[in-house]
């Protein structure tokens, strides 16, 4: 049996309702991103599991002195915007506003909390193409998938923190891009690459600054329909996809001319022990990368207290 009793997640049954909350939390997002100064790697836009759904963070206002926070609160069926020296304010969700709907009066509740939204007001890089305000065909909440999507990221929340713990180079916290609504961390060796050249886009010019090691979770998108973990290596080393993965079902896939190690949740949620397999997983896809690109791997490697 299943150590963890961790739920379904079809992409085909709740893909209206994943669209709805993407769009809501790249709304938030954006938000966080105009309001909040620059952070390396773009970690100053990222959004969090928290015990009440999705959240920004503290973001702090009027020059510090006070804050406020974003949450899709999930139990109570509405965007909270908690303020640390004004009252709540609660924009509901139990209606099923479209997003042209909840668009606006969010952009009206806004006003007064020191909050900026100074940002482009489409969606970045999804199907959906129109601006935010004329966004009209999304307007899904399926609470129930909504609520086993929050169980999977709480759960791969903690793994990916036991998993970062494990590692005494830079990384950063386990957090979500809004961009594809991926759960991560990475992990850096600490060597400076080469710059983009002009063509490339000012994301990916902070974003691979750096050697790196990344780690995530997805629950699928038009190209790949269903939910699935990764780790890829930038810049991908030769012969990485050599390696050997865990565990079985894992497997290297070309993404761009590069290998990714894929293993699907499916495959995790159906082992004897869905923790140990991801932990397998993250563990052996950060070997392969990190021996192929030559990291000091033992001076990086946390140890057990007893160790010490």
């Amino acid at each position: 049996m299943n150590s963890e009793k961790i739920p379904d997640l079809p992409f085909e049954k709740w893909n209206d309702t994943r669209l709805t909350l993407h769009i809501i939390l790249q709304i938030i997002g954006k938000t966080r991103m105009a309001s909040t100064a620059r952070k390396n790697h773009w970690w100053n836009i990222t959004l969090y599991v928290s015990p009440r759904g999705f959240t920004t963070s503290p973001i702090p206002v009027k020059n510090g002195g006070e804050s406020v926070e974003i949450t899709f609160d999930i139990p109570k069926r509405a965007v909270a915007i908690t303020q640390s020296e004004e009252e709540e304010i609660v924009i509901s969700l139990k209606e099923n506003p479209t997003i042209a709907d909840f668009y606006s009066e969010y952009l009206s509740k806004l006003k007064g909390t020191g909050l900026h939204f100074d940002f482009v007001k489409k969606p970045f890089d999804l199907e959906v193409k129109k601006p935010f305000s004329q966004i009209t065909e999304y307007h899904h909440y399926d609470w129930d998938y909504i609520e086993k999507f929050w169980k999977i990221m709480k759960w791969n929340n903690s793994i990916l923190q036991e998993f970062s713990g494990r590692f005494y180079g830079k990384s950063c916290p386990a957090h979500i891009y809004w961009h594809h609504l991926d759960l991560v961390v990475t992990r850096f060796s600490g060597k400076k690459l080469p710059p983009m050249d002009a063509s490339a886009r000012i994301l990916e010019k902070d974003t691979y600054s750096h050697e790196q090691i990344s780690f995530g979770f997805w629950a699928g998108d038009p190209n790949v329909r269903e939910p699935m973990y990764y780790s890829y290596t930038y810049p991908s080393p030769n012969g990485i996809d050599e390696e050997i993965l865990q565990p079985e079902g894992a497997k290297w896939q070309d993404s761009n001319g590069s290998p990714m190690a894929l293993l699907s949740y499916e495959t995790v949620k159906n082992s004897n022990n869905p923790r140990k397999a991801v932990l397998d997983f993250l563990e052996s896809a950060y070997q392969a990368g990190a021996k192929r690109a030559n990291w000091n791997i033992a001076e990086l490697t946390v140890p057990d207290l007893d160790k010490l």
